[in-house]
């Protein structure tokens, strides 16, 4: 397979513009590829599982907007209800009939929520469903967990202390140390700090906000025994536990990530969700969700305040919609899980036939792999140990892979997105681009 697929001209030209007037040239700092060096695709349009640049060159497309697009780009049924929805008009600030649906939708998939609000992002939805758990709880402090990320929300954005009695630091500029000294980091699937934090502060903490599988430290699962054991902490103490769906909702399965491990732990539930990216199928659209007596502290009924002038926006709600119907199709979510099953086992062959130490995970349609010192490492249970891996590896293998027309996430740190789309043919086409990719040099 060649990898001379033509300049970079349109996209270095947009670049430079951009730069001039948007911090960075990039409007989320992601898409700037600091992390793996050069300059960013500008993208002009994009249709089933591909997209096209600025320059015309076609990519096989793994980012699927940071997970929304499971049904791939342009999805015929995505499309006419965006475009019915839009000529009906684009935003009323008044109640719609359409966010009852999706709401209904969205209650009928996962049976721990019971009622919900519709935001506009996942930060919106995180930040307001830790205000909601500490107005409903009358405490201050939350639990989240290092190399899980909630948002931007300023008491979100913060490192781990010294030690589980100190507090966290911020990490980025702008928040007040005063902002986060309510804020416990603890290590990922760690259950010996969790319990000593509990021993410490459990009669203060409202919340304990986690991803059931963390999507950007690139794909970690939440081991069993941690879960339960964070189930029986936050319980026993009187704090609500908080999963973060943002991506793994309707995206690994049906119901979420807490279907999956209600299975596995029967009885299992979370106090509190928070959703976004595929409810919205690709338009600005969150939610968080509880049981009707959490939702109630919620204003207009109780003291806790949220609002949105867009929240609930009636094309929004239309292209969430549609998506989520798609999505309940028989077979949909085994063909999914299928092809990204296929899709990780293929790259790790590739690895295995270059001599290249890779490991790799997958669930649903989401999925993460990691270049390894050795052979002998295991898939990295929490941040220190994907901090670990073979960072310069993955950034020659990140742009030997761009160059041959395959779009990972141009960081170590995400996970990637199978969609509906995908198939055979693309599946084909990117082992082929990792066999050669594979034979570069690392450095």
């Amino acid at each position: 397979m060649s990898t001379d697929r033509g300049g970079h001209g349109a996209s270095d030209a947009l670049f430079a513009r951009a730069q001039q007037v948007i911090p960075g040239g990039v409007n989320s700092p992601v898409r700037a590829f600091r992390a793996v060096g050069g300059t960013p695709r500008f993208i002009a349009r994009a249709q089933g599982p591909y997209l096209w640049d600025a320059d015309g060159r076609r990519y096989i497309d793994y980012i699927g907007s940071w997970g929304p697009m499971i049904l791939g780009h342009g999805h015929p049924a995505v499309l006419e209800a965006v475009e019915r929805a839009a000529r009906g008009g684009l935003s009323f600030g008044a109640p719609t009939e359409r966010e009852v649906e999706l709401a209904e939708e969205i209650l009928k998939l996962v049976p721990s929520v019971e009622q919900i609000r519709l935001v506009s992002s996942g930060t919106e939805a995180a930040m307001s469903a830790i205000r909601l758990a500490r107005g409903a709880t009358g405490r201050a402090k939350l639990i989240k967990f290092e190399g899980c990320y909630h948002g931007h929300a300023d008491a979100l954005l913060v490192k781990a202390g010294s030690g589980l009695a100190t507090h966290g630091h911020p990490t980025s500029a702008g928040v007040p140390p005063e902002v986060v000294q309510h804020t416990i980091v603890l290590e990922y699937n760690n259950v010996t700090q969790l319990e000593e934090a509990f021993a410490l502060q459990g009669g203060e903490i409202a919340c304990v906000i986690v991803e059931p599988i963390a999507g950007n430290m690139n794909f970690v699962r939440a081991t069993l025994p941690f879960m339960q054991r964070l189930r029986e902490l936050c319980s026993a103490h009187g704090a609500l536990l908080i999963f973060d769906e943002v991506m793994t909702g309707f995206r690994v399965a049906l119901g979420g990530a807490q279907s999956l491990f209600a299975q596995a732990l029967p009885g299992f539930a979370p106090d509190m969700s928070v959703f976004g990216k595929v409810i919205g199928g690709g338009m600005p659209l969150a939610a968080f969700g509880a049981s009707r007596a959490v939702m109630e502290n919620l204003a207009p009924l109780g003291p806790v305040y949220q609002a949105g002038t867009l929240s609930g926006n009636p094309v929004a709600t239309a292209c969430g919609l549609a998506t989520l119907r798609e999505i309940q199709r028989p077979g949909f979510f085994d063909a999914l899980a299928g092809n990204t099953r296929a899709l990780v086992a293929g790259l790790l062959a590739a690895a295995r036939d270059a001599g290249v130490p890779m490991c790799g995970d997958s669930l649903g349609g989401m999925f993460g792999f990691f270049f390894t010192r050795s052979f002998e490492d295991m898939l990295p249970q929490n941040y220190g140990e994907v901090m670990a891996t073979d960072k310069e590896r993955f950034n020659a293998f990140f742009h030997a892979m761009l160059e041959r027309g395959v779009y990972f996430a141009p960081a170590l740190y995400e996970a990637g997105f199978v969609s509906a789309a995908h198939g055979p043919a693309e599946l084909d086409a990117t082992f082929a681009a990792a066999r050669e990719a594979l034979q570069a040099p690392a450095g």
